[in-house]
């Protein structure tokens, strides 16, 4: 796995490599655009960042994913902050595969259950819900973008 191309415009407000994995680990929802036959299709999503890749779970028939069959390229984009000095995120940019089986049928790899525990911890107590209606999708990002805006000069 290659690393993501570095950033090259706003440099002085972006993030670090440890404030992007911080921000990733606080927050808990992306909006994931897609490009579907009549356009772009953005929705939000619950995910989990390992440090190199972004795991989303998502329905194995809905919209995003019919448009990730067709072409994997996402943009995802995870933000926050309320008045403007206060604004931050984070995009990664890149094509999301398919791990594990749609619905699942055998045993997961290692990887898999332990970013299923991962995000049950995050978001469900604890409980791993495998309900053979969604499947795991990774993106490790060909671009990651951020910025902050708190780094911003106070006038």
């Amino acid at each position: 796995m290659t690393a993501p191309h570095p950033q090259r415009r706003a440099r002085r407000i972006a993030m670090t490599p440890e404030e992007v994995t911080a921000f990733l680990d606080a927050e808990r929802t992306c909006r994931v655009a897609t490009v579907g036959p009549h356009g772009p299709h953005v929705t939000p999503l619950w995910y989990v960042w390992d440090g190199a890749a972004l795991w989303l779970t998502s329905l194995s028939r809905s919209q995003r994913w019919a448009d990730l069959a067709r072409d994997p390229r996402v943009a995802v984009v995870v933000d926050a902050g309320h008045d403007y000095g206060e604004l931050r995120g984070v995009e990664l940019r890149g094509a999301v595969e398919v791990v594990g089986e749609v619905p699942r049928t055998g045993e997961p790899h290692a990887e898999l259950e332990r970013v299923e525990q991962a995000f049950a911890d995050r978001y469900t107590g604890g409980q791993v819900v495998i309900d053979g209606r969604h499947g795991w999708l990774r993106l490790r990002p060909e671009k990651i973008t951020s910025w902050d805006f708190r780094k911003l000069p106070r006038s």
